[in-house]
Protein backbone atom coordinates (compact mmCIF):
# COMPACT_ATOMS: atom_id res chain seq x y z
CA UNK A 1 0.00 0.00 0.00
CA UNK A 2 1.50 3.97 -0.53
CA UNK A 3 3.14 4.71 2.40
CA UNK A 4 0.82 8.43 2.68
CA UNK A 5 -2.78 6.67 1.80
CA UNK A 6 -1.49 3.86 4.30
CA UNK A 7 -0.68 6.96 7.29
CA UNK A 8 -4.10 8.36 6.13
CA UNK A 9 -6.10 5.28 6.96
CA UNK A 10 -4.32 4.83 10.63
CA UNK A 11 -5.79 8.44 11.02
CA UNK A 12 -8.97 7.79 10.22
CA UNK A 13 -9.32 4.66 12.14
CA UNK A 14 -7.99 5.69 15.41
CA UNK A 15 -9.90 8.89 14.86
CA UNK A 16 -12.60 6.57 14.36
CA UNK A 17 -12.37 5.03 17.30
CA UNK A 18 -12.76 7.65 19.85
CA UNK A 19 -15.57 9.17 18.31
CA UNK A 20 -13.80 12.35 16.82
CA UNK A 21 -14.65 14.35 14.07
CA UNK A 22 -11.83 15.89 11.37
CA UNK A 23 -12.54 19.22 12.99
CA UNK A 24 -12.55 17.87 16.53
CA UNK A 25 -8.88 16.27 15.69
CA UNK A 26 -7.77 19.43 13.33
CA UNK A 27 -8.61 21.59 16.66
CA UNK A 28 -6.92 19.28 19.08
CA UNK A 29 -3.76 18.95 16.22
CA UNK A 30 -3.65 22.74 16.07
CA UNK A 31 -4.00 21.90 11.91
CA UNK A 32 -6.38 23.05 9.62
CA UNK A 33 -9.43 20.67 8.70
CA UNK A 34 -8.81 20.00 5.01
CA UNK A 35 -5.45 19.19 6.16
CA UNK A 36 -6.70 16.56 8.27
CA UNK A 37 -8.74 15.47 5.56
CA UNK A 38 -5.92 15.80 2.79
CA UNK A 39 -4.01 13.27 5.47
CA UNK A 40 -6.28 10.77 5.52
CA UNK A 41 -7.01 10.84 1.71
CA UNK A 42 -3.43 10.38 1.23
CA UNK A 43 -3.06 13.26 -0.61
CA UNK A 44 -0.78 15.69 1.88
CA UNK A 45 3.28 14.57 2.05
CA UNK A 46 3.09 15.28 5.75
CA UNK A 47 5.89 16.70 7.97
CA UNK A 48 7.65 15.35 10.97
CA UNK A 49 6.14 18.04 13.18
CA UNK A 50 2.71 17.57 12.05
CA UNK A 51 3.02 14.03 12.25
CA UNK A 52 4.14 14.25 16.07
CA UNK A 53 0.66 16.90 16.59
CA UNK A 54 -1.62 14.61 15.16
CA UNK A 55 -0.72 11.17 17.14
CA UNK A 56 -0.66 13.83 20.79
CA UNK A 57 -3.74 14.93 19.62
CA UNK A 58 -5.03 11.25 19.48
CA UNK A 59 -3.38 10.58 22.39
CA UNK A 60 -0.87 8.00 21.19
CA UNK A 61 3.24 7.86 21.05
CA UNK A 62 4.35 7.79 17.72
CA UNK A 63 5.57 3.66 18.14
CA UNK A 64 2.14 3.14 18.97
CA UNK A 65 0.88 4.75 15.79
CA UNK A 66 2.98 2.37 14.22
CA UNK A 67 2.34 -0.80 15.43
CA UNK A 68 0.12 -3.52 14.02
CA UNK A 69 -2.72 -3.23 16.14
CA UNK A 70 -5.83 -2.11 13.42
CA UNK A 71 -9.31 -1.24 13.87
CA UNK A 72 -12.26 -0.02 11.64
CA UNK A 73 -13.09 2.91 10.32
CA UNK A 74 -16.61 3.29 11.08
CA UNK A 75 -17.14 5.92 13.59
CA UNK A 76 -17.81 4.96 17.37
CA UNK A 77 -20.25 7.06 19.50
CA UNK A 78 -23.09 7.24 17.29
CA UNK A 79 -26.85 7.11 18.80
CA UNK A 80 -26.78 3.41 18.16
CA UNK A 81 -24.22 2.77 20.50
CA UNK A 82 -25.69 3.76 23.86
CA UNK A 83 -29.16 1.96 23.19
CA UNK A 84 -28.47 -0.40 26.15
CA UNK A 85 -29.46 0.64 29.49
CA UNK A 86 -27.15 2.66 31.22
CA UNK A 87 -27.55 0.36 34.34
CA UNK A 88 -26.56 -2.71 32.06
CA UNK A 89 -23.62 -0.52 30.66
CA UNK A 90 -22.01 0.50 34.19
CA UNK A 91 -21.91 -1.27 37.07
CA UNK A 92 -19.52 -1.02 40.22
CA UNK A 93 -18.56 -3.03 43.61
CA UNK A 94 -17.11 -2.48 47.04
CA UNK A 95 -15.28 -4.54 49.19
CA UNK A 96 -14.62 -2.53 52.33
CA UNK A 97 -12.66 -5.50 54.09
CA UNK A 98 -10.05 -5.44 50.74
CA UNK A 99 -10.45 -1.39 50.33
CA UNK A 100 -11.34 -2.33 46.71
CA UNK A 101 -13.66 0.24 44.70
CA UNK A 102 -14.48 -1.87 41.33
CA UNK A 103 -16.18 -0.41 38.64
CA UNK A 104 -17.01 -2.59 34.78
CA UNK A 105 -17.90 -0.51 31.51
CA UNK A 106 -19.09 -2.27 28.80
CA UNK A 107 -20.40 -0.54 25.56
CA UNK A 108 -19.88 2.76 25.90
CA UNK A 109 -21.34 5.83 27.92
CA UNK A 110 -21.62 9.20 27.34
CA UNK A 111 -20.21 12.43 29.01
CA UNK A 112 -23.32 12.70 30.82
CA UNK A 113 -23.23 8.98 32.12
CA UNK A 114 -19.57 9.92 33.32
CA UNK A 115 -21.13 12.73 35.29
CA UNK A 116 -23.64 10.33 36.82
CA UNK A 117 -20.49 7.91 37.95
CA UNK A 118 -18.53 9.80 39.23
CA UNK A 119 -21.07 11.50 41.89
CA UNK A 120 -22.27 7.38 42.62
CA UNK A 121 -18.56 6.42 43.22
CA UNK A 122 -17.82 10.04 45.12
CA UNK A 123 -20.21 8.62 47.54
CA UNK A 124 -17.99 5.40 48.21
CA UNK A 125 -14.70 7.18 48.63
CA UNK A 126 -15.76 9.91 50.59
CA UNK A 127 -15.97 7.30 53.09
CA UNK A 128 -12.29 6.56 53.06
CA UNK A 129 -9.36 7.50 54.38
CA UNK A 130 -6.97 9.32 51.76
CA UNK A 131 -4.33 7.02 49.92
CA UNK A 132 -6.66 4.56 51.56
CA UNK A 133 -8.09 2.90 48.56
CA UNK A 134 -7.25 0.46 45.14
CA UNK A 135 -9.37 1.19 42.48
CA UNK A 136 -10.09 -1.85 40.04
CA UNK A 137 -11.48 -0.96 36.56
CA UNK A 138 -12.87 -3.02 33.33
CA UNK A 139 -12.56 -1.88 30.18
CA UNK A 140 -12.25 -5.13 28.11
CA UNK A 141 -15.85 -4.14 27.00
CA UNK A 142 -15.89 -0.78 25.64
CA UNK A 143 -17.28 -1.71 22.16
CA UNK A 144 -19.84 0.17 20.16
CA UNK A 145 -22.98 -1.15 18.69
CA UNK A 146 -20.97 -3.20 16.18
CA UNK A 147 -18.89 -5.22 18.55
CA UNK A 148 -15.66 -2.90 17.67
CA UNK A 149 -13.31 -1.79 20.22
CA UNK A 150 -13.80 1.94 21.26
CA UNK A 151 -11.98 4.40 23.06
CA UNK A 152 -12.72 7.49 25.05
CA UNK A 153 -13.99 10.24 22.92
CA UNK A 154 -12.67 14.19 23.27
CA UNK A 155 -15.83 14.52 25.67
CA UNK A 156 -16.09 11.13 27.07
CA UNK A 157 -12.12 11.89 28.07
CA UNK A 158 -12.55 14.85 29.64
CA UNK A 159 -15.05 13.82 32.03
CA UNK A 160 -12.86 11.23 33.24
CA UNK A 161 -9.77 13.09 34.28
CA UNK A 162 -12.19 14.78 36.55
CA UNK A 163 -13.04 11.81 37.78
CA UNK A 164 -9.48 10.44 38.33
CA UNK A 165 -8.70 14.31 39.45
CA UNK A 166 -11.42 13.76 42.10
CA UNK A 167 -10.33 9.95 42.80
CA UNK A 168 -6.64 10.94 43.50
CA UNK A 169 -6.32 11.81 46.96
CA UNK A 170 -7.70 8.29 48.18
CA UNK A 171 -6.16 6.40 45.20
CA UNK A 172 -3.53 4.26 46.73
CA UNK A 173 -3.28 2.05 43.39
CA UNK A 174 -5.49 1.58 40.45
CA UNK A 175 -5.58 -1.61 38.08
CA UNK A 176 -7.48 -1.07 34.53
CA UNK A 177 -8.21 -3.96 32.24
CA UNK A 178 -7.69 -2.29 28.93
CA UNK A 179 -9.42 -3.09 25.34
CA UNK A 180 -6.47 -2.60 23.08
CA UNK A 181 -2.96 -1.14 23.50
CA UNK A 182 -5.09 1.75 21.82
CA UNK A 183 -6.68 2.68 25.54
CA UNK A 184 -3.43 1.68 27.16
CA UNK A 185 -1.92 4.47 25.57
CA UNK A 186 -5.04 7.19 25.97
CA UNK A 187 -4.77 6.27 29.82
CA UNK A 188 -1.07 6.47 29.82
CA UNK A 189 -1.77 10.53 28.31
CA UNK A 190 -4.47 11.02 30.44
CA UNK A 191 -3.36 10.00 34.13
CA UNK A 192 -0.15 12.01 33.67
CA UNK A 193 -2.43 15.08 32.84
CA UNK A 194 -4.71 13.93 36.03
CA UNK A 195 -1.38 13.10 38.29
CA UNK A 196 -2.62 9.76 38.68
CA UNK A 197 -0.17 8.28 36.68
CA UNK A 198 2.32 7.16 39.17
CA UNK A 199 -0.51 4.89 41.05
CA UNK A 200 -2.23 3.12 37.62
CA UNK A 201 -1.67 0.21 35.99
CA UNK A 202 -2.90 0.24 32.46
CA UNK A 203 -2.94 -4.06 31.42
CA UNK A 204 -4.05 -5.73 27.73
CA UNK A 205 -3.31 -9.26 26.51
CA UNK A 206 -4.54 -12.35 27.43
CA UNK A 207 -7.32 -12.59 30.11
CA UNK A 208 -4.97 -14.57 31.85
CA UNK A 209 -2.34 -12.76 32.01
CA UNK A 210 -4.06 -9.50 32.49
CA UNK A 211 -5.79 -11.22 35.98
CA UNK A 212 -2.70 -12.61 37.01
CA UNK A 213 -1.12 -9.15 37.21
CA UNK A 214 -3.82 -7.59 38.57
CA UNK A 215 -4.62 -9.80 41.40
CA UNK A 216 -0.87 -9.50 42.24
CA UNK A 217 -0.84 -5.91 41.85
CA UNK A 218 -4.18 -5.87 44.11
CA UNK A 219 -3.04 -8.32 46.59
CA UNK A 220 -6.66 -10.79 46.07
CA UNK A 221 -7.35 -14.01 44.38
CA UNK A 222 -10.28 -13.30 42.48
CA UNK A 223 -13.10 -10.77 42.40
CA UNK A 224 -17.03 -11.48 42.90
CA UNK A 225 -18.01 -8.68 39.78
CA UNK A 226 -14.70 -8.81 37.50
CA UNK A 227 -14.17 -12.37 36.33
CA UNK A 228 -12.21 -13.90 33.55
Amino acid sequence: MDIQKDFGLRVKELRARCGMSQEVLAIHANLDRSYIGGVERGTRNISLQNIEKITNALNVSLSYFFSEERFSTEPAYLQKDFKIPFSERFKYHIDRDKKILSFQVTNLVTEDEVDFITASLSKIWLTFKEGDLNIFVDHREMKDSNSEVAVFSPEVAKKSLILQQKLLPYTNKAVILCNSEFMVNQLNFLTKVSGVYDKSHHLFGENKNMFGEAYQLLEIHGHEMIKE
